[in-house]
């Protein structure tokens, strides 16, 4: 994460504390899914997971604001 020079140590580390709870939510979540989980950040500079499975292919409003993906671990072909 880049974290420009008017953030406090504060927020910054506030950030990536968020950052590293949306993106571990979206690994426990990808176990249990066939769809890729998207760790994005919303309008108000919060980091949130989605599912893909939720929105078809991501609308580029949502496509834009992504941060990382971790694909989803379910398959059906065994």
């Amino acid at each position: 994460m880049i974290a420009s020079s008017g953030h406090t140590q504060f927020n910054w580390q506030a950030d990536q504390a968020e950052y590293t709870a949306a993106l571990d939510k979206a690994h426990v979540r990808a176990c249990h899914s066939y769809f890729t989980q998207y760790v994005l950040i919303d309008t108000a500079g919060h980091y949130i997971a989605v599912d893909e499975g939720d929105y078809g292919a991501l609308p580029g409003t949502l496509a834009d604001r992504v941060i990382d993906a971790v694909p989803g671990q379910l398959s059906d072909e065994i």
